[in-house]
């Protein structure tokens, strides 16, 4: 809005020719979510607990600590975190990106699949919302529907082919194949991130660490001289998304701020869902998919936790972890909760740095 506003007037007033600039209007909008945040973030915990009277149901087959320490906190706290990021994106993104758009609605798309989910759980105050076949289903349509929209923006020979890190030169094209691989991604990253939330601030800070490194990813892949140096394939438009990931970050503190242990609030698949489809579609618009899970690969080992423990108790009765998803079994080992959320925020750092390398590892 303010690009379009105001960027139009820059000839006429020079010092209005920042808010042409990206990196400027990135900062705007993690300025502008993070006090979003800090405004409407009492309110709308406020709010939470009120309708929420016993708050999120916990597992009863998950930590016993969990029962005693966590009862009667409000979840949906990822509506917080969209209500920063929007309208931040709104007013500094140029809204005639389509990137922009696609990557919003997907966001708000996976977002009430999760309210869904978590009204049922408060509603029936049992940890069962809805059911898992159902809400892939529904998170399938829309990550489909997206991908159909990115081959439509994106220009030769780039629609419909996958990139490989460390590879300058290597474009795989997968026809028809690629609709089903990025609906993958996007899938499996909102999960991945889902399944992660399990501890206070656990999830919420890996994902502004990836949102950082895939902002500054798609300013670079954005940029025809900075793609060129680089020898990474230029994506025009997509520098653009650097707002939406600044708005995520901004957005990301402010809801750790409520989220920090003791937590006032939990994330739910509201914020879990959306999140990690977020990153999931910035992923495949910047055609870094196989980076995703480099960056992302704290999640990708929750996910890949819970996966093996499955498979394997129905194939031979035992379980390879103590408790799955893996923070469950550092906590069934004797460690404390804090100490399990900054190493894996350590991990993270060191991931997001491993990602950002096959820029210029070429």
């Amino acid at each position: 809005m303010l690009y379009d506003l105001l960027g139009g007037m820059a000839g006429e007033y020079p010092a209005l020719n920042v808010f042409r600039y990206i990196t400027f209007r990135t900062g705007g909008a993690t300025l502008t979510a993070l006090l979003i945040s800090f405004l409407f973030g009492p309110r709308i915990i406020a709010l939470l607990k009120s309708r929420q009277r016993r708050g999120q149901p916990i597992r009863e087959d998950g930590p016993q600590t969990h029962i005693v320490q966590k009862q009667g906190t409000p979840t949906m706290g990822g509506f917080l975190i969209l209500v920063g990021l929007v309208p931040a994106v709104l007013l500094w993104a140029d809204l005639s990106n389509k990137y922009v758009w696609i990557v919003l609605l997907v966001t708000l798309g996976f977002g009430a699949v999760g309210f869904a989910d978590d009204y049922l759980k408060v509603s029936k105050i049992s940890p069962k919302g809805v059911p898992g076949r159902v809400k892939l289903f529904f998170e399938f349509i829309i990550a489909i529907a997206a991908m159909w929209a990115l081959v439509l923006v994106a220009n030769e020979p780039l629609q419909t082919a996958l990139t490989v890190p460390f590879f300058k030169g290597v474009l795989l094209q997968l026809g028809g194949f690629f609709f089903v691989f990025g609906a993958l991604v996007i899938v499996g990253s909102s999960n991945a991130v889902n399944l992660t939330d399990g501890l206070d601030g656990l999830a919420i800070v890996p994902v502004m660490i990836a949102a950082a490194a895939f902002g500054l990813i798609v300013y670079l892949v954005g940029n025809a001289v900075f793609a060129d140096y680089l020898q990474v394939h230029f994506v025009p438009g997509t520098g653009e998304l650097a707002i939406v990931c600044g708005a995520l970050i901004g957005a990301g503190l402010g809801f750790l701020w409520y989220n920090a242990p003791p937590a006032m609030v939990f994330m739910g698949d509201t914020g879990s869902l959306a999140l990690g489809a977020a990153l999931g579609v910035i992923a495949v618009a910047a055609k870094h998919e196989l980076v995703l899970a480099i960056i992302g690969g704290l999640f990708v080992l929750e996910a890949v936790s819970v996966i093996v423990q499955v498979v394997s108790f129905k194939l031979t009765g035992k379980r390879v972890f103590r408790m799955a998803p893996l923070h469950h079994h550092f906590e069934q080992k004797g460690w404390a909760e804090p100490t399990i959320v900054v190493r894996f925020w350590i991990i993270s750092v060191v991931l997001a740095m491993a990602g950002l390398a096959t820029l210029k590892l070429r």
